[in-house]
Order: C-alpha cells, then sequence, then structure tokens
C-alpha cells in the first residue's frame, strides 16, 4: 500500500526571488482574504453562500480585471487557486464542526490572514509546472529557479510542493511524495511506552530515555534576546532585527527537539515490532503549571512519528484509553492504589511486589495493547471491515504533517 509523506528541505533563494515569494505570498493572502469577506458580507445581508466556482470567479477571474487587483496577474495562477481552496476547506470544517459531523475538538471560523503572521505560504500543484532541474534547483513559475539544499533524493515524482518561510526568515520546500510501505524484517520484541517529564520516555522492559530540555537549555540566551527586543522601538529597523534573532534562537531549539525525535522513534520503531502508548491529554496537561515542560517535550509530535513510521515500515502502534490508570496499576498481582501523587516515584504493593512508578505504567500499557489489539482483531474480520462494536485494526493511511518526516539521511 501507498502512503504519502512530506519532504522537507532548504531553499536559498536570491534576493530577487526572495522579492517574488513575497509578491506570491501577499497574492495568495488578499484571495484568501477577499474570498472570506465576500462570504461573509453575503452572510450579513442575508444572501446565498456564496460557491466555490462563483467565488474564484470574483476574487480571482475578475478582480485580475480591475485596477485594484490587477496585479494579481503577476503570480501563478495556481498559487492563488490554492489559497481560495483552503479558504473552502477551511469553511467546510466549521460548517462540519458545528453540525457536530467533524469529529474532535470544535474548529473555529476561518480567520483573516496578515502579512505579520510568523509563517507565510505558497502550494504549487502539478498544473504549475513546477519541476526540479538537472542541476537540482527547484523551478518555479514567475519565480525562477531557486536554489535547494539536498539532504537526500526524492523516492518519487511529487505531487505538489509549499514553499514556506518562517518566522526566522528562513525558506522551505516541503513535497508531497507517495511512497509504497517498506516493512523492517519481523522482530520479536514489544514495546510499553510511558511518556513523562522526569525522563523523556520509559519502556516496559526497563529502558529509560532522557529529557533533554531544550527550551530550558536555551532559556538563559532566549530571556537575553528578548530583553534586548522589549528595548527596541516600535517600528525601528533595529527592533525588526532583534525579533529575527529571538525566532532563530526558538528555531534551533524547535529543530534540536525534532532531531531528537526522530532519532528516537526511528530507533524504536527498528527494535520493536509493536509499540503502545497512553492517549495523553496534552491540550490539558498544557494548561497546569507544568506547561513550560509539557511544550519542551513535544509528546504530541514524538508519537505522531511513531505512528507514521510503525505505518510506513509495517510494524504495529496502538494507543491506549487515556482513563487507563496505568500508574496505579499493579502489573504483577493487577490490584489498583486508591491514590498515587506525581511525587511517589517508587512504591510496595501489598502482594509484596515492588515498583519503580514509571517502568510499571510501561507494563501496564503494555499488556492493556496487546489485550485490546487482541480484542480488536476478534472483534474484526480477516479483511479488516469494521464489525459492530469493534475498531479498525490498522490506522488509514493519511497525509504526513509537515513535520513529521525526517530529512536526514538514512532516517527509518
Amino acid at each position: 500500500m501507498a502512503v504519502q509523506l512530506r519532504y522537507n528541505v532548504r531553499l536559498y533563494p536570491t534576493p530577487g526571488q526572495r522579492q517574488a515569494l513575497a509578491r506570491a505570498f501577499g497574492c495568495a493572502r488578499v484571495v484568501f482574504n477577499d474570498g472570506l469577506r465576500a462570504r461573509q458580507a453575503a452572510r450579513e445581508q442575508g444572501l446565498p453562500y456564496i460557491g466555490d466556482g462563483d467565488l474564484s470567479k470574483r476574487v480571482i477571474t475578475e478582480a485580475k480585471k480591475s485596477p485594484e487587483r490587477s496585479w494579481l496577474g503577476e503570480v501563478s495562477a495556481v498559487v492563488l487557486q490554492q489559497a481560495l481552496a483552503d479558504l473552502n476547506t477551511a469553511c467546510r470544517n466549521f460548517f462540519a464542526s458545528l453540525s457536530g459531523k467533524r469529529k474532535g475538538p470544535k474548529v473555529a471560523a476561518p480567520r483573516f490572514r496578515s502579512k505579520r503572521d510568523n509563517r507565510q505560504a505558497i502550494r504549487f500543484t502539478k498544473n504549475a509546472r513546477f519541476a526540479i532541474t538537472p542541476g537540482g534547483e527547484l523551478r518555479l513559475p514567475k519565480i525562477g529557479d531557486v536554489a535547494v539544499r539536498w539532504s537526500r533524493a526524492l523516492p518519487a515524482e511529487p505531487s505538489s510542493v509549499t514553499v514556506v518561510k518562517d518566522a526566522a526568515g528562513r525558506y522551505f520546500a516541503s513535497f508531497v511524495v507517495e511512497v509504497t510501505e517498506k516493512p523492517l524484517p519481523r522482530a520479536a520484541p514489544e514495546a510499553g511506552i510511558d511518556l513523562g517529564l522526569g525522563h523523556f520516555a520509559v519502556l516496559s522492559d526497563g529502558r529509560k530515555i532522557g529529557f533533554p530540555r531544550f527550551l530550558r537549555r536555551a532559556e538563559k540566551k532566549l530571556k537575553r534576546l528578548q530583553r534586548a527586543l522589549a528595548r527596541k522601538a516600535k517600528g525601528s529597523n533595529n527592533r525588526a532585527k532583534a525579533r529575527l534573532k529571538v525566532a532563530r534562537q526558538y528555531a534551533k531549539v524547535a529543530d534540536a527537539r525534532r532531531e531528537f525525535h526522530h532519532r528516537e522513534s526511528t530507533k524504536l520503531i527498528r527494535e520493536n515490532q509493536a509499540i503502545y502508548v497512553e492517549d495523553l491529554a496534552v491540550n490539558g496537561l498544557a494548561r497546569t503549571r507544568l506547561a513550560k515542560s509539557v511544550h519542551d517535550a513535544g509528546w504530541s509530535a514524538f508519537v505522531g512519528m511513531l505512528e507514521y513510521k510503525a505505518r510506513l515500515y509495517g510494524r504495529t502502534f496502538h494507543r491506549i484509553d487515556r482513563w487507563f490508570p496505568s500508574s496505579k496499576l499493579c502489573s504483577a498481582c493487577g490490584a489498583v492504589a486508591e491514590s498515587m501523587p506525581l511525587n511517589v516515584r517508587s512504591w510496595t504493593c501489598p502482594c509484596g511486589a515492588v515498583h519503580d512508578r514509571d517502568v510499571n505504567a510501561a507494563k501496564n500499557i503494555l499488556a492493556a495493547g496487546r489485550a485490546e489489539r487482541l480484542n480488536a482483531s476478534h472483534e474484526s474480520g480477516r479483511d479488516g471491515a469494521r464489525r459492530s462494536g469493534g475498531g479498525q485494526v490498522r490506522p488509514p493511511h493519511q497525509v504526513a504533517q509537515p513535520v513529521e518526516a525526517g530529512s536526514l539521511r538514512g532516517a527509518a
């Protein structure tokens, strides 16, 4: 089966290409905002909802003919169409969320885009006829051949490319590529993983992965840079330079954390046939006094990497219920303790078993994951069809997020 992944590479546009990209970012933003404004005005006036085709004709085709928007013709039409496609998707998600048809948390209504947003992006599909030149440059319509630093070759022809400018002023190309599953040789071990803050992860076999605390280690330099930023006059060039220094430092922290996640997730997938993790309520934990440490750990990104790599390399991945009492349950006799405060790192069960809190939780996650997976396989048929009361054995394939696919050679 095929899996869609994103491959991110660094771009180095020339000063002229930077101006062309800035123009494309601005045109895409204007089309998005014009479309959203037109739909809001129609709703306020009690008029019917403007369909996708009519909206495209109004804010792109007809707008190009007007003196106020004639400069929209200076960029690729695909960039404008994709900006409007993003608006249409955002509107559909909002309406589906209102009606209850969309699973997960509620989605807010689309908001206007700003030129001061930390992230600017445009997307080119195959219709735009972007290409990778024989010299390894990325050819973009009405922008030119942009220099690329390739860390590895793409495994197949990309279906689209998104050009991104981040808060640190760096440019990236994110290619969507369809790759076939590449099952690794079967491995005997299975692992339950307990994610925490004392150690980043504790495995059911007793191994512990340390918590590098990337943000905490950079705090001293960040405080100095942010104090310097606060002293600069608003709107001045010096303030813009100071803001860029802060953004670059945060980018270094994020890059180091992402590399750590890729390295550890790859190792776990290669060593284990099945991975079981707890479905953590990260949003809730991020509202407590532990918020900075929770964000520093980046559990959601790490678990997402485990999930897509397991799908790509023929491993089993399963999340257990977040309400499962993994820490309070004795892995030896099955007794559940009445309470287990966070400061209790080891405890003794009435049966005589002495437990390390995190190792015991990982063992319980492994046992619960195996039981839930066995349950699901019994309730689902061999053809993978869903039966009443049962869940799908393997999660459906989906497009990887931009931060999920690594760019280092040899990464699994």
